[in-house]
């Protein structure tokens, strides 16, 4: 019961707890030792739900009852489940599964997110070949037409023609990088990657912005492409930055980068024993509503002047390392999660 993500309890005729497993104590943020013995139904905000389903299970009304209800968790807001009660095998036990609906609702939500990842992979990769080749013709034709000509007004417009197809060569080329760089897999230490990137952003904002550690120091080197994961990171955390220009200038900038072990977690539509939690929060102004949905999207910026490409990447990279990346944002507290399964 402890490999399974769904959350499990196995009562007494009571009510009492009798066994909790890994997910239920993750939930909860209770250990077993806690939970067993303890009157189940004080852990949902309607105790008569429970109370009343256990009640018809005693008395075999139903093989089995389902409802939904909320659970409550002593540090944390209650988590809406759905329940299923029914009477064990061995007499007077009774087994309660509960699926957390916001757990649901994620799990299809990074579906469908992965599903669209891939998809915008295919049609980028083939996009950009098909502007490469004419770019290359149109690129080739500007500076033979300015070999032939005289005026100098007239070689400032091939001038714009090539400065252009420059601009856009290296547009393609960023879309095309995370397929022509090979995965090269050695022993990576988070935390170097983090002190990689906070000394490069530092060098870019040397006043005004504060980049706090807040690290576990205890999470073990994995398998991974290091310079993948320093890009993916300092993808994301210069998007922070440039979300931060105005605490910048006033000199209260603040880039938060946190990481912890993750215990029997679900992403992916896959459960995982052990997983790396990289957080990267700032206190900017948030992510505009209107694209808070689209943000890993290819070409999609909340700034003017953005290209809109390196959150696409940073995802890109980190689902390389069979993990993906999140975002929590509000007004005055943005947090970037990324996840990413420990050996």
């Amino acid at each position: 019961m402890d490999l399974l993500s769904t959350l499990i309890a196995v009562l007494r005729a009571d009510g009492a707890v009798q066994f909790a497993n890994a997910a239920l104590e993750n939930t909860l943020g209770l250990s077993r030792r806690t939970l067993e013995g303890a009157d189940f139904s004080a852990f949902f905000t309607d105790p008569a739900l429970l109370q009343t389903a256990l009640t018809g299970a005693k008395v075999q009304d139903f093989a089995a009852l389902r409802f939904e209800a909320s659970l409550r968790r002593p540090t944390q807001d209650p988590v809406p489940v759905h329940v299923n009660v029914a009477a064990s095998e061995r007499m007077g036990e009774m087994l309660v599964e509960l699926w957390p609906l916001e757990q649901q609702a994620r799990q299809d939500r990074e579906e469908r997110l992965r599903e669209q990842a891939l998809a915008n992979k295919e049609l980028i990769r083939n996009l950009a070949h098909e502007i490469k080749n004419p770019l290359g013709g149109i690129r080739g034709a500007a500076q033979l037409l300015e070999m032939e000509l005289e005026s100098r007004d007239l070689k400032e417009y091939t001038q714009v023609i090539i400065h252009e197809a420059d601009r856009l060569q290296s547009l393609v080329d960023r879309l095309l990088a995370p397929h022509r760089h090979p995965h090269l897999v050695g022993d990576v230490n988070i935390h170097e990657v983090c002190e990689r990137v906070r000394s490069l952003v530092l060098v870019e904002y040397p006043q005004g912005l504060k980049v706090v550690r807040d690290y576990d120091i205890s999470i073990p080197e994995f398998r991974g492409d290091r310079a993948q994961l320093i890009q993916a990171l300092l993808n994301v955390v210069q998007n922070a930055a440039q979300a931060l220009t105005e605490r910048i200038a006033q000199g209260d900038a603040v880039i938060t980068l946190r990481t912890r072990v993750a215990r029997q977690v679900t992403f992916g539509r896959q459960r995982y024993r052990l997983a790396l939690e990289l957080h990267v929060i700032d206190n900017g102004p948030g992510v505009p509503d209107a694209i808070k949905e689209r943000i890993f999207y290819p070409l999609v910026s909340g700034r003017d002047g953005g290209s809109g490409l390196g959150l696409t990447l940073a995802q890109t990279f980190v689902q390389r390392h069979h993990g993906l990346i999140e975002c929590d944002s509000v007004p005055g507290r943005t947090d970037f999660r990324i996840l990413i399964p420990l050996p």
